[in-house]
């Protein structure tokens, strides 16, 4: 039997919305029928291209810039989301940043501070501040977007590991928590994507000059695209999913990612 998915009267907040994988999940979330609130950080142009997207699928859809390392720019995006839309009931913890790529005894603290502020205090600080809205519906959903990095936890990349372990830490310890009140809590683990931040990972793990030269090494021929991911967070956001909380789902083909 299938399930259609539609995500009618429903409005998701996406952190780093507006490019790439976030940008991807923002619009598939909106051709199922939901409305949606569109972080940024610094990318107006990007995140008003995608608003705009959106709305040309009939769903209504607003931008909020804010830094979401900042605990005190987490809690106005979340109550401006909450006043301009009646509440939300979707939050995609998405928002994230790079790492340099140095082994440990080369990272600058600054810069672990950084990451880790990205990926793994923010999406506590919008949690935390989401819950009050999510509590008052019947069916709400937190999803992570994590990566398979925490399944290896290769040399040369600790800010970035710690800080999707922390992620996915607080995510299973959330599912927990909010389970009586109705709250979904899952983890999607992309591999390396196509997108921005893909493109300039795959420069500077493998040396290409274009992503897509390592199709080959990739399940089913390709490297995943954010519609890929973006499918994923819809299912667990839907209907069609109403008993799944707690798990986290790789989107990398195989469970292997890219290969040797």
């Amino acid at each position: 039997m299938s399930i259609a998915i539609d995500l009618s009267g429903r409005t998701a907040l996406v952190t780093g919305g507006s490019r790439g994988i976030g940008r991807g999940i923002a619009l598939a979330l909106a051709r199922a029928g939901a409305d949606i609130a569109i972080n940024y950080r610094r990318d107006e142009d990007a995140a008003r291209e995608t608003a705009e997207a959106a709305r040309g699928l009939g769903r209504r859809a607003e931008i909020y810039a804010a830094q979401v390392a900042e605990p005190e720019a987490c809690d106005a995006m979340v109550a401006a989301v909450a006043r301009d839309f009646g509440g939300f009931d979707i939050l995609i913890n998405n928002a994230g940043i790079a790492s340099s790529g140095r082994s440990v005894a080369d990272t600058e603290a600054a810069e672990l501070s950084r990451v880790m502020a990205v990926h793994a205090l923010a999406p506590h600080y919008l949690s935390r501040a989401a819950l009050p809205h999510l509590r008052k519906h019947s069916r709400s959903d937190i999803i992570m977007i994590s990566s398979v990095a925490t399944d290896s936890h290769a040399a040369n990349g600790a800010p970035y590991n710690m800080g999707k372990a922390a992620m996915e830490s607080l995510a299973w310890t959330l599912a927990k928590e909010e389970m009586p009140n109705g709250v979904r809590v899952n983890i999607v683990k992309p591999s390396l994507t196509v997108s921005d931040m893909g493109e300039r990972l795959a420069r500077a793990v493998t040396g290409v000059a274009d992503i897509h030269e390592l199709d080959a090494r990739f399940p089913f021929g390709r490297v995943p695209t954010p519609d890929d991911v973006a499918a994923v967070v819809v299912w667990l956001a839907s209907s069609a999913n109403p008993y799944v909380s707690g798990q986290a789902i790789a989107v990398d083909g195989s469970g292997g990612g890219l290969r040797k």
